[in-house]
């Protein structure tokens, strides 16, 4: 495992495509303890070269899931069953505090951003 800073676009394309070999490795293993880091290292790029901040939380969640080449169906052990996963990216039910921390473990997500989500909702 050698995971190192993003310095440009290339390799933040080499950091996402290796996040996506990566994906769904078993907790307590070293391809997982990778993708953690990984994830954080992604995030910090993502943060300094593609500000987001004015996108709501769904949009913040839509952007990770293609990122990570993810479909609704990856989002099940984060937010429920397909049902919630499809009425939540589709607005028609708010984000809870619980899919919130599920999201911010699972996907590295800001939990700053996606409690704008219960606000918005207010």
């Amino acid at each position: 495992m050698e995971v190192k800073l993003i310095h440009n676009a290339t390799e933040y394309q080499a950091a996402l495509k290796r996040m996506r070999q990566l994906w769904g490795a078993a907790e307590g293993t070293p391809e997982y303890e990778e993708a953690d880091i990984l994830a954080l290292v992604i995030n910090k790029y993502e943060e300094e070269h593609y500000p987001i901040d004015d996108l709501d939380p769904i949009e913040h969640i839509k952007i990770r899931m293609e990122v990570l080449g993810l479909q609704p169906k990856d989002l099940v052990p984060y937010l429920g069953d397909k049902g919630t996963v499809s009425s939540i990216l589709n607005r028609k039910r708010p984000l809870s505090l619980a899919n919130i921390r599920s999201l911010h473990k699972g996907l590295n997500l800001s939990p700053e951003i996606l409690i704008k989500e219960i606000i918005l909702a207010a």
